[in-house]
């Protein structure tokens, strides 16, 4: 299986992407949550310019969050500096739609987004619409400073409903999830894209990539598989789960339902420590501090050694690889990490790893 790692813009970016392709790993990418980490178009250019051969990917963008011109521009002026080497990944809008208080948009809507920008990042026009308007654009002076004759990647963020891995299907794209790490709900992805694609033109069984963004942590021996380092490494994940199903649980409590007792006491004192409640208006500018970064030694405590299990990597060189060659069995091409307490040690281990 290849490896990725997936990182929060900030400055000096561009030199873990360095290290990421000196350790051969197959792509880096970068967050779009805006509002809360750095914007990912500025810190892949810089990612652009100091690499020559590592893959570069946005992870991910929405049409809640940019208009289909204005990330197409983003997204071809990316494929100028770095030819060929771009990849899109497009959703609903989960995570950065929430922290602005917002809910995520329609599968429909992420159709149409993905539709319009493979058309515009290939050259050709497309419809757009503002009301009632409708006109047809694209590129009008598409020379240096855009690249629409080499391919884009485009890749629909799916959990584990079958909508956008329909939207996948019908568009030809490939899947990326995070902290998906069930094999059975990979073969259903992999099974409802499949089944969309059928009658589309082209080739409906031809190769598109899986991407999983997970956490990693190799145990030393005889280590705690449930201690201070592995919640660490992990943490950001389980805690962000646990802000999801906060801010879900006023208008999507199915998710929450799911829940054992145990992970939902965790929610409320998630949601204690924010200082805010699951139906407060402004709980959205409650986030724990560093979202989707180190987590605070206080919130060790809310790292559940279950959600630990379900959202993240955490064994013996032995176990990992035989977690890792389930996912692969199941359709996954390609781990993703988000390194969080040494990303360039961790990167390293990854890339260890995963030859």
């Amino acid at each position: 299986m290849r490896a990725g790692v997936v990182i929060a813009a900030q400055p000096g970016v561009e030199d873990l992407a360095v290290r990421a392709e000196e350790l051969g790993l197959h792509s880096f990418w970068v967050n779009d949550t805006p509002m809360v980490h750095g914007d990912p178009f500025v810190a892949l250019s810089l990612c652009a310019k100091a690499t020559s051969r590592i893959r570069l990917g946005i992870g991910v963008t929405s049409p809640a969050l940019r208009s289909a011109p204005a990330a197409a521009s983003g997204l071809a002026s990316l494929n100028a500096l770095a030819p060929g080497r771009i990849i899109c990944g497009v959703g609903t809008g989960n995570t950065a739609r929430r922290t602005l208080g917002m809910r995520p948009t329609t599968a429909a809507r992420l159709e149409s987004f993905t539709a319009a920008l493979q058309e515009l990042c290939a050259g050709r026009s497309t419809e757009y619409r503002e009301g009632d308007q409708v006109r047809d654009i694209r590129f009008l002076h598409a020379g240096a400073q855009v690249n629409t004759a080499d391919p884009i990647e485009f890749v629909v963020a799916a959990l584990l409903g079958p909508k956008a891995a329909a939207v996948a299907g019908r568009r030809g794209t490939g899947l990326i999830s995070f902290g998906l790490l069930d094999p059975t709900a990979w073969h259903a992805l992999h099974d409802t894209r499949r089944q969309a694609a059928q009658g589309k033109p082209g080739d409906p069984v031809s190769h598109t990539d899986s991407y999983v963004v997970t956490a990693l942590h190799l145990l030393d021996q005889d280590e705690d598989p449930h201690g201070d380092a592995a919640r660490d490494a992990t943490g950001h994940l389980v805690l962000s789960l646990l802000a999801f199903a906060a801010d879900t649980a006023a208008d999507t409590p199915a998710f929450a339902d799911q829940l054992g007792p145990e992970e939902r006491e965790a929610v409320r004192q998630l949601l204690d420590r924010r200082g805010t409640t699951a139906t407060a208006p402004d709980r959205h500018t409650k986030l724990y501090p560093n979202y989707l970064g180190r987590i605070a030694p206080q919130d060790r405590d809310l790292v559940l050694p279950s959600l630990m299990n379900t959202v993240a990597l955490v064994g013996t060189r032995d176990d990992l690889l035989a977690r890792v060659a389930t996912l692969e069995q199941a359709g996954v091409d390609e781990l993703l990490i988000q390194p969080v307490i040494d990303p360039p040690a961790e990167m390293a281990q990854l890339a260890k790893l995963l030859p």
